[in-house]
Order: C-alpha cells, then structure tokens, then sequence
C-alpha cells in the first residue's frame, strides 16, 4: 500500500486505454500499508442515461512481490466472494475481459473503490460486525476452495516462513527478545493444527484493511494474503489487532463480541476452542516476524511507514501466559 512503483499520469493514461472506464482525472499515491503500491485513480466519462459527466473512483494496486502468473487466485477470490455478498472489492476486467496486466514492470489491476474508512479505535458494535463479516466470507470461501487450482494453497507466510524469518532476525535481538523467540518457536514446533477446519483465510484482516460505514462494514480489502490455512486462525489474526489494549492485554467487551458474532454463523469446533490460546500465539509471532523483518532489512520506498515490531512482541508475551 505504500508507493514503492511510481506511476506517471501519462503512463496511466496509456494504461487506460485498454478499459471503457472514461478519461483519467485524478492519480494520487496511497501511503499506508508496507506491502504493495496502491493508488487512488478517478475517472470520468459521459453518462447517456442521467446526461452529466460522471466521476469514478478506484483503487491501482502494483504487486511489489507476486508475478503475474501468482495473482489470478487472488482476482478469482475477490469476483467470487462479490458474487456472493461478501463486502469486498471488484476487480474491474478491461475492453477484453482480462483484469491483469503490466504497468511499469509490475503485474498491476484495477479494483473498484469502496466506501467507508478505517477506524484507529474500534468500538463493540464495530468489532461484532468484523467477527460476522469474518465467518460469513470463511463460508462462502468453501465452494470457492473446491474449484479447480483454488484447493490447498500455500500459506506464503505459514509455519516454514515463519521458521525461516526467526532464524533470519534472530541475532539482531536482545536476549530477552532472543528467549522470547526461541521459546515460541518451540512452542510453534509442537503446535498441532491438523485436526482443525481449515478453507480459505483473509491472513491479514487489521483494522487498516476493514473499511466501516458507521458500525457497518463498508468492505473488506487487500486480499493478497489470503491462502488455504486454519479457519480459526484467520480469526486469531483479527483478534489480535481488534480486540487489544494498548498494552496489548485482549479487551473482553470487544473479543465476546468479535467471538460470539463470529460464532452466530460459523460455531467454532471443540478442537478449535482448544486450540484457541495456541492460535492467537501464533498470530502474535507471525507478525512480530514480519514487522522485525521490515525493521531490520527495509524495502526502499517514496512513501513507506514500516510498522513498530514491539506492538507485536507485547501481544505476543500476553499470548505465551493464556
């Protein structure tokens, strides 16, 4: 979501031909977020039926780390939850019916802008509608998970990325950071999620990637980690950027909400109750990983805001003592 591929107007303008979306008015730089190049792209164009000159808004996303052969699950998922009601972005095809293409070097798509904004503090109501929207996105994922090339795809940043990157950070810790991660590791190694339901997770559902009309959901984006894992474990994610103090101690009002909204469309599993405290530890260390990773070795950007690596390391050593 940060520019780390600048794109000109003229090169958009190029870009654009191919697309019946009208004349490019607007190109502005998204600057949140670490992982790809978005930008804010308006157009216009002539409207027969009301007879004025209509703007649009979309989002341009340039994949920083996916070549265009890996991309087209993450397309075919975003089509087919819209289908099927799930608050997401469309990806908008062009004159041909094709939604991928290159711009600048990079495999890029056009997705439709939806409405609504994130929230820095999310309230009760707000956190059940997440929970909800959550469940209903992990079952109607189901019948997209079965088609074919869809089943089992790989968790880019699961179990063996995780062990990876530890053992890539490691010797830039403290002791103590050093203990932390060696002692969870350990814990990871003997962590059993087989017997646990798994489909088709968002991996990465943080309250910048959950636009909200009000205590609605306006829409769910930035799909590009989503992958075939453990269901609960999507939900574990949330949890731990949702539901936390600023200590990041769990907040009780907004997990039972979060947790029984959730659970209102998708009950959780006796298994997956017993797993949970596990989950949510795993989660924490995931992105502690990732935000250690881009601390110690950055990516040059013009516009990036490479996230605190401590926020995760107190959620992670609240997660160790459930």
């Amino acid at each position: 979501m940060s520019v780390f591929t600048s794109v000109s107007i003229p090169q958009l303008q190029v870009w654009l031909l191919d697309y019946a979306i009208g004349d490019l008015v607007e190109l502005k730089g998204i600057s949140s977020g670490i992982t790809n190049t978005n930008y804010f792209v308006t157009t216009q164009q002539e409207s027969a039926l009301e007879n004025k000159t209509v703007q649009t808004k979309y989002v341009l996303t340039l994949f920083e780390h996916n070549s265009i052969e890996e991309l087209p699950y993450f397309i075919d998922l975003m089509s087919h939850l819209a289908a099927h009601g799930i608050p997401c972005p469309k990806p908008i095809p062009d004159k041909a019916g094709v939604s991928l293409h290159m711009l600048n070097g990079k495999p890029a798509a056009l997705i439709s802008c939806l409405k609504g904004q994130d929230v820095e503090a999310p309230n009760v109501l707000q956190c059940a509608a997440v929970g909800r929207v959550l469940a209903q996105m992990h079952v109607a994922s189901l019948s997209f998970d079965v088609q074919p090339n869809h089943q089992n795809t790989h968790n880019p940043r699961g179990a063996e990325w995780r062990t990876k990157t530890a053992a890539l950070v490691m010797p830039y810790l403290s002791a103590a950071d050093q203990q932390l991660l060696q002692e969870t590791m350990a814990f990871q190694a003997n962590f059993d999620t087989s017997q646990l339901a798994m489909g088709v997770i968002h991996a990465d559902l943080f309250r910048d990637n959950v636009l909200l009309d009000g205590d609605e959901i306006g829409g769910l984006i930035d799909f590009y980690y989503a992958c075939h894992d453990v269901l609960a474990y999507d939900l574990a994610i949330a949890v731990n950027d949702w539901c936390v103090n600023a200590d990041g101690s769990l907040d009780e009002a907004r997990l039972n909400a979060m947790l029984s909204a959730y659970q209102g469309i998708r009950p959780l599993s006796a298994a997956e109750r017993d797993a949970w405290a596990g989950l949510l530890r795993i989660a924490a260390l995931r992105f502690w990983l990732s935000r250690l990773y881009d601390q110690i070795f950055p990516q040059a950007g013009e516009l990036t805001h490479a996230k605190d690596p401590d926020h995760f390391k107190n959620i992670l050593q609240h997660r160790a003592k459930l």
